[in-house]
């Protein structure tokens, strides 16, 4: 005989009181992603930094949508004690392939960008800000290791803030694929694709636009043209708070180097250079990525903004 399992039988997604009630009202929500919480940054400043995240949005009259999924259940917008478990709770890194399985056994996840940018246009969240986007990683043609979030962003209805994606992938063949997914890119302010920690990559972009309405605009063109995938809006950080590029340059070859003399390959090789690039800057480039996140969610809250006012004006019926 066999025993039956818990019953999972809840919400498919449970949107929080505030965001529901923001979403019904038609006022500017923006999501977050919880991995740059739950596995991005040390105890306690991760949760310093969720805290304060969110505080930048309500600050600006925006309701702050942090996702990831507790006890099996996708929530659309945390509590104070949802934000807590998320920071100090040893949970996994959730993907969209992993959002059923972590829903049949009850497991809590922090999501990934392309969780939460499926779980926000699943709930109708429109505006995400992340940090740095996935793409594809270098020696891909053999590995075949290509970030989720690029073909979720070919589905998902979500304009994504980022600064671009980090300097160890491998910047144009993301481009290239972003293309061939349809997925537009925009430069805020910029034709140069920025690279996360430095904000030039030095490939450049067809699209520039140069204020929070004209992304709406783009948002509520595409809506009314049927085209259904999501948006990339490439935020470089200013000159004045992005890394030293000479460090950066050098600190990325010695962490490729330590990555070719421990014989790491694969998808494992991200993870441990990532990892070595915090430990070889003595920290700074966390200290990048903090201020990236905020830049990105200032902008989405923004964004957000303007399409709020612009949904609900005469011809908003992309909302």
């Amino acid at each position: 005989m066999t025993t039956p399992g818990p019953d999972r039988s809840g919400p498919a997604l449970l949107p929080s009181d505030e965001v529901a009630e923001a979403l019904r009202d038609g006022r500017p929500v923006v999501a977050l992603e919880s991995t740059i919480i739950s596995h991005g940054l040390p105890r306690p400043r991760n949760h310093e930094a969720a805290q304060e995240f969110e505080e930048i949005l309500r600050s600006a009259g925006v309701t702050p949508a942090t996702i990831a999924v507790l006890d099996g259940i996708p929530r659309i917008g945390l509590d104070a004690e949802g934000v807590r478990r998320i920071a100090d709770d040893d949970m996994v890194k959730a993907s969209v392939r992993d959002l059923p399985i972590l829903a049949a056994k009850g497991v809590s996840g922090g999501t990934t960008v392309a969780a939460t940018a499926y779980l926000a246009g699943r709930a109708g969240v429109r505006v995400f800000a992340t940090g740095g986007l996935g793409g594809v990683h270098r020696g891909a043609s053999e590995s075949f290791d290509e970030s989720a979030d690029l073909s979720t962003l070919a589905r998902a209805g979500v304009t994504v803030v980022s600064a671009g994606v980090k300097s160890v992938l491998d910047i144009p063949a993301t481009l290239e694929r972003l293309e061939t997914l349809s997925v537009p890119v925009l430069g805020y302010r910029t034709t140069d694709f920025p690279s996360f920690w430095l904000s030039r990559s030095g490939h450049t972009l067809d699209w520039r636009v140069d204020s929070a309405a004209e992304i709406a605009r783009v948002m509520q063109a595409q809506d009314a043209l049927g085209h259904g995938q999501g948006i990339v809006v490439a935020n470089p950080l200013p000159d004045e708070l992005q890394w030293n590029p000479e460090e950066h340059d050098r600190v990325l070859a010695t962490a490729f180097a330590a990555a070719a003399e421990a014989g790491v390959t694969g998808k494992a090789v991200t993870p441990f250079l990532l990892g070595f690039i915090v430990e070889a800057s003595g920290g700074r480039s966390l200290e990048v990525n903090l201020d990236i996140a905020r830049n990105n969610v200032r902008l989405a809250g923004a964004i957000a903004t303007e399409w709020s006012a612009l949904s609900a004006g005469p011809a908003g019926q992309g909302a």
